[in-house]
């Protein structure tokens, strides 16, 4: 069973979390979505798993430079289009574990996934 982290690199939350599971010998694969690209059958997957509203990073500036009409037009399908045009608005970490998905890092929630 591979652990997938998904992200940017240049993240300061990926950093945290592979710092996390490198602390502790865990072994896994790091797929940086904006170099290496997503695709939408996997992105459809994780939407099943998480809720499109989860996976919108609604703080991040790609989110801001959406203009008023995409911000208040958005739901399941328009959200899935825009999170592959720029990945870069997918809320992050995403973390693949035991045939499930979770979302952001915290120490303490990293200790219940892999407890």
């Amino acid at each position: 069973m591979t652990t997938t982290l998904f992200g940017i690199k240049n993240c300061d939350t990926i950093k945290k979390a592979k710092s996390w599971l490198d602390s502790r010998n865990i072994d896994y694969v790091f797929h940086d979505y904006r170099q290496q690209g997503i695709e939408k059958d996997w992105l459809e997957q994780v939407e099943q798993a998480l809720g499109w509203e989860a996976l919108v990073n609604k703080r991040g500036t790609t989110y801001r430079q959406l203009t008023d009409e995409q911000k208040t037009g958005l739901n399941r399908e328009s959200s899935i289009d825009l999170m592959l045009e720029h990945p870069a608005m997918i809320k992050r970490p995403i973390l693949f574990y035991n045939q499930h998905y979770s979302l952001g890092f915290k120490a303490s929630q990293y200790d219940e996934i892999f407890a």
